[in-house]
């Protein structure tokens, strides 16, 4: 049975309002598969029924985790692999220069989902910089659902998941075999900082970053959004830093305060001048 288009936009809009991601009618069944679990838990016969319950109630823990179901997206370990080879190759021996001095480097992982991209990094330092293990190396994940980020904390994944982009060798290397799942070693788990943030939000949290990945999440947001998230990436990151988007994302048109670099295969922008207009 259809859901009413009146919950739809409800849910659209609560959605919007707390995350800055838009969704449309071609998303009913997103709507349909992701809270008709939660409605089951709380003893309801429908996701209808839930959504009526949403919109009788103040907004609380039960708006929270509609959202939070509703914005979580896809990942997998070294996705796109380009960006990560980018990383080795280009992009940390520059840093090792440039840092020096200071001895410390800040890599972001933005809406990291369940933090297989975060622990991607980690494992190419630890395969092809382990001179960094002396620095002060900080990979934050941050996303907007706190359950994703209990389970990239965890770092258990199932063999589906690291069947997906992970190698083998690293697999037996950092992962420890649990009752058929595999969990990431402890030591890795304990390497990587996972926080809750919204990117709509205030990233004063944040220290300076020096590589930001930022990736297939601009295309949940509109026009606006966007100049604002790209706008605040860019004030988090040192003036020398890196960003990735999505292979489908860019900042042209959107803004224009970065510059495009090409790395090998991989595209990443860097706090440029604003243009003059």
């Amino acid at each position: 049975m259809p859901i009413p288009a009146s919950d739809l936009s409800y849910i659209f809009d609560l959605i919007y309002r707390r995350s800055g991601i838009v969704l449309d009618a071609e998303k009913e069944y997103l709507v349909e598969s992701r809270l008709r679990p939660i409605a089951r838990t709380e003893g309801l016969a429908s996701t209808e029924a839930f959504l009526a319950l949403l919109r009788q109630q103040p907004e609380g823990r039960l708006h929270k985790a509609a959202v939070e179901a509703l914005t979580t997206n896809e990942t997998s370990f070294f996705r796109d692999e380009f960006p990560f080879e980018a990383l080795r190759q280009e992009i940390l021996p520059a840093l090792k220069v440039s840092r020096a001095a200071a001895r410390s480097l800040v890599i972001l992982s933005a809406a990291c989902s369940t933090g297989q991209e975060a622990y991607s990094i980690l494992m190419v330092l630890r395969e092809h910089f382990p001179e960094l293990e002396s620095w002060s190396v900080r990979i934050i994940g941050v996303d907007l659902a706190e359950a994703v980020l209990e389970r990239a904390r965890d770092g258990l994944y199932r063999q589906s998941e690291v069947d997906r982009g992970l190698s083998l060798p690293l697999l037996n290397r950092y992962f420890d075999r649990v009752s058929g799942d595999y969990r990431i070693k402890e030591p890795l788990r304990k390497a990587v900082e996972f926080r809750q943030m919204n990117l709509t939000g205030s990233w004063s949290q944040l220290p300076r970053v020096d590589v930001m990945f930022l990736r297939n999440v601009l295309i949940y947001f509109d026009l606006p959004t966007k100049k604002a998230i790209l706008a605040r990436a860019r004030q988090a990151m040192a003036a020398d830093g890196y960003l990735f988007l999505g292979g489908a994302e860019t900042t042209l048109n959107i803004d224009e305060a970065y510059d495009r670099v090409q790395l090998g295969k991989a595209t990443a922008y860097r706090p440029g001048r604003p243009a003059k207009g």
